[in-house]
Order: structure tokens, then C-alpha cells, then sequence
């Protein structure tokens, strides 16, 4: 038996949405009415969700059948016939559910979701983040997944399969001992709401869900997905992206975030780190526009490796503070047209050197310039430059790359790793191959959302016993709980083996 409080609380989720009876409006109207409506069909798929089982229509008849009888007659589950009480049958859900995914779908299926599914997932996303409450929050991680469809691959014959909307994706082994492989299915990205910088936790909620076939280009399908939510009011601060956004073309990804209103924090892959060419004599490192006269060190300077000693860190740290030295200054935002100002890094006293003359008077704690250029560029003969947007459209981002402040602000991008492991965790909900039987982008993505409310509500729950449990603590004098580490280096797992008995 489901609580009434749960169902009561799923059902102003699916009222809150809005979106049954939008698809109600899109399915044929038979003879004889339905017995299962759209919205009793969301209630028994989100149920499911929350129970942790698998994505089967089977179980979502038998989850509905579960419910007390009242609940059962208001909701259709048990109709009055002339021969009798009625109890919803399995072929009705799979009759409905047939038609709602018919209604969702392209009249030609292309593997990318239309715009009525699009906004389904949207709307059913929201509302679970409006049933929890809002995060206080403008910052987000995105990131993209393997779904792998539980139809088998093409055949070599005549390349048809069960599920032709999937297609071959790539996915890394990020696992000790595991190694990268193809699968035969879906990419799915998520937008999970983070902390702002220096600013109180949040409930990391998964407000957007992207569902496509791994022939789209996650980060240019994600883009509108960004766009909708600012549509809707929605402010979009920092979106933190992998390397794997920040590499792709900068008019499918980048630019159009940016004019968004967004600030990007992302990794660098190794191919876009170190100098990139040159703007008015500038050097183009890192997202940004460096002095002629930077030492080539400095500029060729990566991120802190993993697991680095103190001593190695504030040793980069150093060398990431004098590379900030020798930047040239923003002077102005950017404008409605992507350009922006920036000034000489002598002229704005950040270092010392001959061609201004001025800056020699500073301390000599800054840096120096000892060979300036015979022929200074214009980036020297002028005080500023006018940066246009396709300087740097790929690479440029909030923060220095890759200072302290960049890492400390990258580091919540993990919100989106810790978003996939709770919904791929065996004892919740597990999205691996065999979750969800059905084939077709509309029938995985309508379950994978159902999947995500259930995974927000859950997260909205600890997060709200947290912070009771954090007041409860202050008022009664003790200091702030202190997670477990779980898990050892390498290091430490190596000395604990050879230790001596």
C-alpha cells in the first residue's frame, strides 16, 4: 500500500506540471471513453520511480492496482461498469502509454526529442523542483551520460533493430581496470542546480533533462534546453561544463550561452590550453589576452594535478598568480554585441615595465618586464584594445585559467557526477541496460524523467533533514557534523599493506 502523503505529494507534481491534460487534448478520442487517463498514467510511473523498481508498464499497472480502493475510484483505477467494478487491466496501460508516446513523437523520428517533448520534460522537471522549493541559486553543472537502449544493435544485413531512433555513442571507463567501449543508445544530459560561489548549499535538484540519440552533438542539443529555461524567467548564472563542452565549436556551444547571459567555468581540454595565437601583439592562453612579454613558462602553465601535496599546490598557485600578472585587464563587460575593452597590464599597475614609464615607479614586489618588444605591437603603443567576441569565443570563462579561484568554482561542477551515481545506484534507481524495456526516445525519456522527479524529491528530503539536523546541533552548542571519508588513497592503501605487523 502507497502512503497517502507520497501519493498526495506526486499528484501535485503532475497538477503543478500542467502537462496531462495537455497530452489528453493531443490523444484520439475513442467510442468508449478511456478508463486510464494521462494523469493517472504519470501517478503510476512516478510511483514506480519512487519505489526504486524498474521502468516496466507491468509495474506501473501493479503499482496503481496497489493503491487503497478509494484512491483506486478516484483516479479510474476501478470503474463502474453495468456488468460491475472494472479494475484496470494491463492492456489499458499499455494501450495509453502507446498513444501518449505516439502524441510526443516526430512524425518522422530523428533520435532528437520535438518540441512537444521537450516541453513535457520541462514542465515535469520543474514542477518536482517548485514541490521541493526553489533553489537559491543561479549556478548550474551540465554534463552528459550513456543510456544504452535495451534493444540489440543493428544488424550488419539490413541495419534494422527494434529501437532505429538509438544510434552507436562512446563512453569513457572511468573505473580502475575498465576500459572505454561503444554502446548502442541514448546520450542524456542533465542540469543540476549547484551553490553559488561562497554562497549557502543548496538542494542540488535536476531542473533540465536532455534526452537524444548520440548522433546530435550533446552540447549544441543542450543549448536550446539553457534557452528554454531563460525563456521562463529562469536567471542563468555559472554553468560549469567538463572539457568536453568547452572543446566543441564555439558558435554551437559557447557563444549562444553567452549571450544567454551566462558566465562559463569550464576544464580546458589539452588542446586548447597554452598560447592560441596572438590579437594586436596579445597572447591568447587560457581564455584570455596575456603581454608579449609573458614568460613562456608562465603561459604554458596547466591545472593542478590530482592529489598534489600542499607544497605543490601553493607552488602552482604562485605561478597561476603571477601569470595574472601579466593578463590585460577587462576595462568594460561585454556588450550587446560581444565586444569589450581591456587594458595594458602595466598601464593598469600590475607589472613593471619600460614602455610605460609610469610603472617603473611601482614597488618591485611586481614583475618586470626586462625585454620589451623593439617593435611594440599595438597592445603596447595603446593604453587599451577593443577585444572582438570570435577572440577567445571558445576558451574564455569567469575565472583565470587555472588559478586557484577558477578550481575552487569548477569544483561544484561534480553536482552532475553525483546526479548520474544517484540514479544509477542498484539500490534506488539503477538506469542501466534492462531498466526500461520500451524502446523509442518518447517512451525512455517520459520514464528517465519520472526517474529524475523521484531522485529530486528524494534529495530534497536529506537535504531539509540536514539542515534540521544542523540547527538542532547549533542551538544545543555542538559543532557542525563532519562527513566520513569512505574511500583511501593510493598512497594510503600501499602504506597500509606494507606496513609492518
Amino acid at each position: 500500500m502507497k502512503s497517502a502523503a507520497q501519493l498526495e505529494r506526486l499528484e501535485q507534481v503532475v497538477d503543478r506540471a500542467g502537462i496531462a491534460e495537455r497530452i489528453e487534448a493531443l490523444l484520439p478520442v475513442g467510442v468508449r471513453p478511456r478508463q486510464l487517463r494521462v494523469r493517472t498514467l504519470l501517478l503510476g510511473m512516478l510511483l514506480v520511480a519512487c519505489e526504486g523498481r524498474p521502468a516496466h508498464l507491468s509495474r506501473v499497472h501493479g503499482a496503481l492496482l496497489s493503491l487503497p480502493e478509494a484512491d483506486r475510484r478516484r483516479l479510474g483505477v476501478l470503474a463502474e461498469r453495468k456488468s460491475g467494478p472494472h479494475e484496470l487491466t494491463y492492456r489499458q496501460v499499455e494501450r495509453t502509454f502507446s498513444l501518449v508516446a505516439g502524441a510526443l513523437a516526430k512524425a518522422e523520428p530523428d533520435g532528437e526529442p520535438c518540441e512537444a517533448l521537450g516541453e513535457a520534460l520541462d514542465r515535469l522537471l520543474e514542477a518536482s523542483v517548485e514541490a521541493c522549493g526553489e533553489p537559491e541559486t543561479s549556478s548550474y553543472a551540465v554534463d552528459w551520460t550513456d543510456l544504452e537502449s535495451f534493444s540489440c544493435p543493428p544488424r550488419k544485413g539490413d541495419g534494422s533493430c527494434a529501437d532505429p531512433e538509438a544510434s552507436w555513442g562512446h563512453r569513457r571507463g572511468d573505473s580502475p581496470g575498465e576500459r572505454d567501449e561503444a554502446f548502442y543508445g541514448y546520450y542524456l544530459q542533465v542540469v543540476t542546480a549547484v551553490a553559488e560561489e561562497r554562497g549557502p548549499a543548496v538542494p542540488e535538484l535536476v531542473r533540465r533533462i536532455h534526452l537524444a540519440s548520440c548522433k546530435a552533438d550533446p552540447p549544441a542539443a543542450l543549448v536550446p534546453v539553457l534557452g528554454r529555461m531563460a525563456a521562463a524567467g529562469i536567471a542563468i548564472g555559472d554553468v560549469l561544463a567538463d572539457s568536453g563542452y568547452a572543446h566543441r565549436v564555439a558558435e554551437t556551444w559557447a557563444l549562444p550561452v553567452r549571450r544567454l547571459g551566462a558566465r562559463l567555468v569550464q576544464d580546458l581540454h589539452p588542446h586548447d590550453r597554452g598560447p592560441k595565437g596572438t590579437h594586436m601583439g596579445a597572447i591568447l592562453a587560457g581564455g584570455a589576452l596575456y603581454c608579449p612579454a609573458t614568460p613562456a613558462a608562465l603561459l604554458e602553465l596547466g591545472p593542478l594535478a590530482r592529489g598534489a601535496s600542499e607544497a605543490e599546490t601553493a607552488a602552482h598557485d604562485a605561478k597561476a598568480a603571477e601569470l595574472a600578472r601579466h593578463k590585460l585587464s577587462p576595462l568594460t563587460g561585454y556588450d550587446a554585441d560581444g565586444y569589450r575593452r581591456v587594458g595594458c597590464p602595466a598601464a593598469r599597475g600590475k607589472l613593471r615595465c619600460p614602455l610605460r614609464p609610469d610603472s617603473m615607479a611601482l614597488d618591485h614586489a611586481r614583475p618586470e618586464v626586462i625585454s620589451p618588444p623593439e617593435h611594440p605591437p599595438v597592445c603596447c603603443s595603446q593604453r587599451t584594445i577593443t577585444v572582438p567576441p570570435s577572440v577567445n569565443a571558445k576558451t574564455a570563462q569567469k575565472h583565470d585559467y587555472p588559478s586557484a579561484e577558477h578550481r575552487s568554482s569548477y569544483a561544484r561542477r561534480s553536482a552532475a557526477e553525483r546526479a548520474y551515481a544517484t540514479v544509477k545506484d542498484p539500490a534506488t534507481n539503477d538506469l542501466s541496460r534492462g531498466w526500461c524495456r520500451l524502446t523509442g526516445l518518447v517512451p525512455v525519456a517520459l520514464l528517465a524523467a519520472s526517474v529524475f522527479v523521484a531522485r529530486n524529491l528524494r534529495v530534497a528530503d536529506a537535504f531539509a533533514a540536514r539542515q534540521a539536523e544542523e540547527e538542532r546541533r547549533a542551538a544545543a552548542g555542538l559543532p557542525p557534523r563532519r562527513r566520513k571519508r569512505r574511500r583511501k588513497s593510493a598512497d594510503e592503501l600501499i602504506g597500509a599493506a606494507s606496513a609492518p605487523p
